[in-house]
């Protein structure tokens, strides 16, 4: 696997998964591993497209679930190919809908898979919908734990806090949850 601190690889093809992927918990693994099965049937690479430090934790001061070197590394043992870290800074953030599009554009997307939730660009501008406009996206249905709640970095965070590390651990699906930084 490749990774790309932010710079942007141009690819004649690929399936790109976006999204923060905090823990790279059961969820994001889903949309992940999507991307990467589609990519082996269309022959062109796979691409995860996250952000460091996660938006939420830039915005709300969340806590992070893994670091990055962590989060690459979980990213990398599911078979990925490219991974690209965008630094989520004030310069990032003022960034438009469009100027991601056009980021995106740099991989020929083939597809791309995101959450049912995603946005991006100032202001959370853009959508699954805009996104549609460009490229061919798959929406990767919400994974839930066996008592019907949904999966999120969100729920993990809570459960880690309240001391229920068995639990986030299961909704992790990795050996040891990591410690709430």
């Amino acid at each position: 696997m490749r990774a790309h601190y932010n710079s942007t690889p141009d690819l004649t093809g690929a399936v790109v998964a976006i999204g923060a992927f905090d823990g790279v918990h059961r969820g994001h693994q889903k949309v992940i591993l999507q991307a990467v099965q589609r990519s082996k049937e269309l022959m062109v690479p796979s691409l995860v497209y996250t952000f460091d430090p996660p938006p939420r934790s830039f915005f709300q001061g969340a806590k992070v679930l893994t670091t990055v070197e962590e989060k690459v590394s979980r990213i990398a043992a599911l078979g990925v190919d490219h991974i690209v870290v965008a630094n989520f800074d004030q310069s990032y953030i003022n960034r438009t809908a469009d100027s991601f599009i056009e980021e995106l554009t740099r991989f020929s997307p083939k597809e791309i898979n995101v959450g049912r939730d995603f946005r991006f660009g100032k202001n959370r501008f853009g959508d699954v919908t805009k996104l549609s406009k460009h490229f061919h996206v798959n929406i990767t249905k919400a994974v839930c734990c066996a008592g019907g709640d949904t999966i999120s970095s969100t729920r993990i965070r809570k459960l880690l806090l309240q001391g229920e590390h068995n639990e986030a651990a299961l909704l992790l699906g990795w050996e040891q949850p990591s410690p709430v930084s």
